[in-house]
């Protein structure tokens, strides 16, 4: 049930949307699941009105998908849709880093470097939930210190799509070895002012993950 004393200043439609759309991103609803608007006003303690707008607005982002007399589903998601975003996103990121590169001071490299040690033990930790936590603060952090509103603008929505490949695809860890490096790889860079190394790192390390999307068989 949604905590309405914290947030009952804001629209409830606004509150039903949020929360169904992070339980969507982050694979707690799953792809091909069907949303009964009956069910989810009962677990979530509200009217099916705000549920049916909400659905309806997810739907226009591509996370619902309504078949006629069939009802709402949450949208599957094909290696298509993943090679597309990466291939965007790969280039954005480059160029968030790129800027990074020049544009972060002394203390931002310091919260840079700390939040790859946090993803580093969570590796070593085995913990799939730190490790997608701290990898999506590393990136959005490069964004956030690239200092350009549009290009974080841009990224930000690519990087919520993103979430949701992680929850859905990373359950076994197979990047996860390999990502320490290539995170080093781009930090070194950018904390060493060398803006074209820090793009290249940042595109390589979404190309890489692409790759494996393309060749593994259990993404088909």
């Amino acid at each position: 049930m949604l905590n309405f004393d914290i947030q009952s200043h804001r629209p409830l439609r606004e509150i039903v949307y949020e929360e169904l759309r992070s339980l969507i991103l982050t694979g707690k609803i799953k792809p091909g699941t069907r949303m009964m608007e009956i069910e989810l006003a009962e677990d979530m303690g509200v009217s099916r009105t705000p549920i049916r707008e909400a659905i309806r607005k997810l739907e226009k982002e591509g996370l619902v998908t309504i078949e006629p007399r069939k009802g709402a589903y949450a949208s599957e998601v094909s290696v298509k849709d993943m090679v597309d975003i990466l291939e965007v996103r790969g280039n954005l990121e480059g160029l968030a880093a790129y800027f990074a590169a020049t544009r972060m001071n002394d203390t931002e490299k310091q919260t840079l470097l700390s939040i790859s040690d946090d993803f580093d033990r969570a590796v070593a930790a085995g913990d799939m939930a730190g490790m997608i936590s701290s990898d999506t603060r590393f990136h959005h952090y490069i964004v956030e210190c690239c200092k350009n509103n549009y290009l974080m603008h841009m990224v930000e929505q690519l990087q919520e799509l993103v979430l949701r490949f992680r929850y859905i695809y990373f359950k076994d860890f197979k990047r996860a070895e390999e990502m320490p490096a290539e995170h080093k790889i781009i930090y070194s860079a950018i904390l060493n002012c060398e803006e074209e190394t820090a793009r290249f790192g940042a595109v390589n390390h979404i190309d890489k993950l692409k790759e494996m999307i393309l060749k593994d068989e259990s993404f088909e």
